[in-house]
């Protein structure tokens, strides 16, 4: 494998917007890899996988807690060789599957891709109209209608750099990490019994059905297109030594990401 100028950049208007050799010192520099993979795991923290995992907990406790563990693991692996691709390769995912497959294939992949963009859109906007809803009784049109604002804030955020629409991003897992330590303080679960749901079993068929589900909401292939091309916003020099540490900082900002999805979501 080896870079590839020539081919039209990975989201050109923030591509390589983040330069971290410019006047760092080497703590800084190492911080400025860490941020795609936080935007990756708002994926993991979805109303998909807390519905999964709502439902798997309030029928089976913990004993499935071993499935998120496999599922996180499956996660780790497959967005770390994503973020691999687009560091060495400098193409994202969807311009290799592009020079790989077939016109009619990628036109099947595309379609396939709308409809799971689509779905997964869905209960997004109609979990945050729920959520408004219960929290504060805003009816669930208007709640629809702030969900798509919000979408707009992001793209506001992305024009005044990524490093800002990164660290607000931050700013909100930090806050649902604050909730749920809140939630495991009055909760008060009982870590040994916490143990045992590493213990791989499944109870009955209805356990087998939540496990799918779990593994499938976690694994999310759009993520895996999007991850490719994140990394690609981060302006590093072409040689072995400064991929190789580029390979290096974007593997931990995966695992503390995820494994911080997987605190959550456990």
């Amino acid at each position: 494998m080896h870079y590839d100028e020539s081919h039209h950049k990975s989201l050109s208007d923030i591509h390589e917007s983040v330069d971290v050799n410019q006047g760092k010192s080497k703590f800084k520099k190492i911080l400025s890899f860490f941020g795609p993979a936080y935007l990756i795991s708002v994926g993991y923290m979805d109303p998909g996988n807390w519905a999964t995992d709502l439902a798997g907990g309030s029928q089976f406790g913990y004993t499935l807690i071993w499935v998120l563990l496999m599922s996180n693991i499956m996660a780790l692996v497959l967005q770390n060789l994503c973020a691999r691709l687009g560091i060495v390769r400098g193409k994202d995912l969807a311009q290799c599957n592009r020079e790989t497959y077939p016109k009619r294939m990628n036109f099947v992949l595309y379609v396939l891709a709308e409809i799971a963009i689509a779905a997964c859109d869905l209960a997004e906007v109609l979990g945050m109209a729920i959520g408004l809803n219960l929290l504060f009784g805003i009816d669930l049109l208007w709640g629809v209608m702030i969900s798509f604002a919000d979408t707009f804030l992001l793209l506001y955020l992305q024009k005044l750099g990524m490093r800002k629409m990164e660290l607000f991003i931050i700013g909100l897992i930090a806050l649902i990490g604050m909730c749920f330590m809140v939630e495991m303080f009055l909760a008060k679960p009982d870590f040994a019994e916490v143990a045992t749901g590493f213990i791989p079993s499944i109870p009955n068929s209805a356990a087998l059905y939540i496990a799918i589900g779990i593994i499938g909401a976690t694994v999310l292939p759009h993520n895996l297109y999007l991850h490719s091309a994140l990394v690609q916003t981060r302006k590093i020099d072409r040689n072995e030594v400064s991929i190789r540490k580029s390979l290096k900082y974007n593997f931990w900002d995966s695992a503390i990401a995820l494994n911080l999805a997987f605190l959550v979501n456990a």
